[in-house]
């Protein structure tokens, strides 16, 4: 269909410049006389059938570059085309203006030129104006709208009820790991959950691998997408827009979450610092983890199931229900038996708690 309606445009050019053109060609050729000949149908048939002939080898490339452009469109962020366009209009707006007061002047060749270069480069640098400084517009804009709130307080309340939507934007790693589902489900993530196209398509790549734990994770993490979409009372949307500008999905995560002033939900350190550094809200579900696990304090009893030896030399490893690792003093002997602790120091590091302990029956014996 599209390659039809390339062809048609070629014909409908060259029949206009047959229109145009033709007549002379037969005053060169002395058969302007010829009355069947010098006639305005014949003549745009002619220059059609011309027109196609010359530029028949055109027409896949003409139709390579719309398909190109097309995707490049449907591909581009809408508020990159929005201001894009409105930058073009502006530009095209100032050259016209501009060209209204060339053509006063009597210079025949200025009259027919400058017009023309000034709507080209007016129309280019009102685009590049408009999608470069898109960030400052929308910027400039909520600066008006939110002095228009503080003039009427009861309307800045109601519009802060309505239009709030609290955006939260997961990366691949959150969703992999699973418990962004679990907190969900108990109401402690309000707002709505954002899924870029960009993070949907990294998702996918990994379940497409070739190794068999990248494949697992993948699709456990497509699985934990399908529980939020359909168990989950929570409201979920696709941003199918792309940073083409961007390599990196993290700094994508980054630039989104300033476009659509949304927070950041993860579970990767490095991501959460570059989130920080750059004043974008984050929650790391990691963090939230760790501020939930029980308080432990030096003193306390704790029933443990000793699992394995120690680095250091007759000591024992437990865990508790979270995950929390306890080392057990004097605790190599009661590798695969439950035995009572009694919490002798706690130590927090930046990949968690660890708690050390020696037995209740050495404590008893001493």
């Amino acid at each position: 269909m599209l390659k039809r309606i390339v062809q048609a445009c070629f014909l409908l050019i060259g029949g206009t410049l047959g229109v145009f053109f033709v007549p002379e060609l037969l005053k060169l050729a002395s058969l302007d006389q010829i009355v069947l000949i010098n006639n305005p149908l014949v003549n745009a048939l002619i220059g059609a059938i011309i027109l196609y002939v010359i530029t028949f080898w055109a027409v896949d490339h003409v139709v390579h570059f719309v398909k190109w452009f097309e995707d490049r469109i449907v591909k581009a962020p809408v508020s990159d085309i929005l201001f894009g366009s409105l930058g073009l209009i502006f530009g095209l707006i100032i050259a016209f203006l501009a060209g209204l007061a060339i053509n006063q002047t009597e210079l025949p060749i200025v009259n027919e030129v400058v017009p023309i270069l000034l709507t080209l480069l007016m129309g280019y640098l009102g685009f590049q104006v408009g999608f470069k400084k898109k960030e400052e517009l929308t910027s400039f804009f909520s600066f008006n709208r939110a002095n228009k709130k503080k003039e009427d307080p009861e309307e800045a309340a109601n519009q802060s009820k309505y239009s709030s939507r609290r955006l939260k934007i997961l990366d691949t790693s959150v969703i992999i790991d699973g418990r962004i589902a679990d907190i969900c489900q108990t109401g402690f993530l309000d707002g709505v959950l954002v899924i870029p196209h960009f993070v949907l398509a990294e998702l996918q790549h990994i379940a497409d691998s070739s190794d068999a734990l990248k494949r697992n994770r993948g699709r456990r993490g497509l699985d934990t997408l399908n529980r939020i979409q359909k168990e989950i009372n929570i409201e979920v949307e696709m941003y199918e827009g792309d940073f083409e500008d961007v390599q990196e999905v993290d700094s994508k995560l980054v630039k989104l979450a300033k476009l659509m002033n949304g927070t950041v939900v993860t579970n990767d350190f490095n991501l959460n610092k570059v989130c920080e550094i750059q004043d974008v809200p984050v929650l790391n579900i990691n963090d939230l983890a760790n501020a939930v696990k029980p308080v432990v304090l030096p003193g306390e009893e704790l029933n443990v199931q000793v699992i394995k030896d120690g680095k250091e030399y007759n000591q024992g490893v437990a865990y508790l229900d979270d995950g929390t690792m306890i080392v057990v003093e004097e605790g190599r002997d009661y590798i695969g038996k439950r035995i009572d602790v009694i919490v002798t120091s706690v130590l927090q590091t930046s990949a968690g708690r660890m708690i050390f302990a020696k037995p209740k029956l050495l404590e008893k014996a001493l």
